[in-house]
């Protein structure tokens, strides 16, 4: 009878992991499509620092002017806001657009939708009233107004009017846009500048065949029906669609007279942190029986906390080396098959959110949860067992296009792709999962910290 049973039992685990992976092909691919409809992040990206570069124009030196702001940076926002449609343009970059403009014909085209707000109304009036040379068309046109909330569009509007770029720059709102600017351009350049030097070291040792020798990866006894299981039917079809389903009403209930952005943070927090329930209840019962008395040292999962300086200079050291990959496979994404779109929602929300609740509680999604659920299931339990049952490098190259397709964004999927594999490297070439999370967290933080800079 026991027989019977461990074959019936058998055959429902096969029969449930086919119905998993099915619906998760399904799932990955409406989802994948979708992403195409979904507006990319970059052109706003773009536009947010062209302004940063025009507000922060007087403060920076002119010896590094060429470097950090290239030539012209007016024209690049003027050229930045052309590209988008007139109909998608919203009226703060309407007006913006039109202060730029010197062409009076031009103004009036921008300008032939009416405004509600009285501010943007007063603002249209005085743009109408301005002929290409800066000067008034009737004494009665209304003088350069003070919009105190837009330093960019007070500053555009000032100079439209004819004043001099001294007369109308806000002296401590460049020195802040320059700092902004230094730190949104010159971290990442330097970090990619010392990536490069670490990938060429790392690269050399590989190639000497020295600091190859990695440290035991320990896998718990899983198979890979198990992890089709976890990944498919608890991650994907119960973690990203049944279960927020169930929820959404509760969730609508919770945020009910909640103003935005803080409603759309409160549902992502509520959103991912169900999303984990389901593959965590189903790895707690693969594992409940296994036998305590085999626990390797260190874990099945291999977390390793301590010593944590040693965690977070490999974290470091992971981070710097991987960035210019990414940004590499970015840019010829871009280059050879343009912005497909699909951008994450978080990063939108998170550029345009100034209320700090709302921040916070996106900081603990993105930054804390996220990557320690996700280097869990994917480089804690997913990788070591794929190593085991189907050797290291197809193993690690598996990993990383599942870790990839579960965030569903056709435009990110090979920046993903590769920031999956580093990560990967680091769990192997350390024997630890806490240097995982750690450079996870610090990638997060560091694109969060990012959009706030740019917001």
């Amino acid at each position: 009878m026991k027989p019977f049973m461990r074959q019936a039992n058998s055959a429902g685990k096969v029969a449930l992991a086919v119905i998993s992976l099915l619906l998760t092909v399904l799932i990955w691919e409406r989802g994948l499509e979708e992403s195409f409809s979904r507006p990319s992040v970059s052109p706003k990206l773009s536009l947010r620092q062209q302004e940063m570069s025009v507000l922060a124009t007087p403060s920076i030196p002119q010896s590094i002017k060429p470097v950090l702001l290239g030539s012209a940076p007016e024209e690049k926002l003027q050229k930045a806001l052309r590209e988008i449609p007139l109909e998608e343009l919203g009226d703060r970059e309407r007006l913006l657009l039109a202060s730029l403009e010197t062409s009076q014909e031009k103004r009036l085209l921008i300008l032939e939708k009416s405004f509600h707000d009285e501010t943007f109304q007063a603002v249209q009036e005085n743009l109408l009233t301005v002929s290409k040379d800066g000067e008034n068309n009737n004494l009665g046109a209304p003088k350069p107004l003070q919009i105190v909330d837009d330093p960019l569009l007070q500053q555009s509007i000032c100079l439209a009017n004819g004043e001099s770029l001294e007369v109308c720059s806000d002296s401590a709102v460049s020195k802040s846009m320059a700092f902004r600017l230094l730190f949104s351009q010159g971290i990442p350049a330097l970090a990619t500048f010392l990536g490069i030097g670490l990938l060429l070291r790392q690269s050399w040792l590989m190639f000497r065949q020295k600091g190859t020798t990695w440290p035991p990866l320990v896998s718990l006894p899983l198979s890979l029906l198990d992890m089709t299981l976890l990944v498919a039917g608890g991650f994907v079809v119960l973690g990203e669609v049944v279960l927020p389903t169930l929820i959404s009403p509760a969730s609508e209930l919770l945020t009910r007279g909640i103003a935005s952005p803080l409603s759309d943070s409160l549902r992502v927090f509520v959103g991912y942190t169900v999303m984990t329930i389901p593959p965590l209840l189903i790895l707690r019962q693969q594992i409940k029986g296994i036998d305590a008395n085999i626990t390797p040292d260190g874990g099945w999962i291999q977390w390793r906390f301590i010593p944590f300086g040693n965690a977070f200079t490999k974290a470091f050291s992971g981070w710097l080396m991987v960035l210019p990959l990414v940004l590499l496979t970015s840019w010829l994404m871009t280059s050879f098959v343009g912005d497909q779109g699909g951008s994450n929602p978080l990063l939108d929300l998170v550029l345009r959110s100034q209320n700090p609740l709302a921040l916070l509680l996106l900081i603990m999604t993105t930054v804390i949860f996220a990557p320690l659920f996700e280097e869990l299931i994917f480089r804690g339990v997913l990788l070591p067992v794929l190593v085991r049952s189907i050797g290291r490098n197809v193993g690690v190259i598996v990993s990383a296009l599942v870790f990839a397709l579960a965030h569903l964004s056709v435009g990110e999927f090979p920046p993903l792709v590769v920031l999956g594999l580093g990560l990967a490297f680091l769990r192997l070439s350390s024997g630890r999962l806490f240097p995982c999370v750690l450079m996870h967290s610090l990638w997060n933080g560091v694109t969060f910290a990012s959009l706030l800079l740019l917001g």
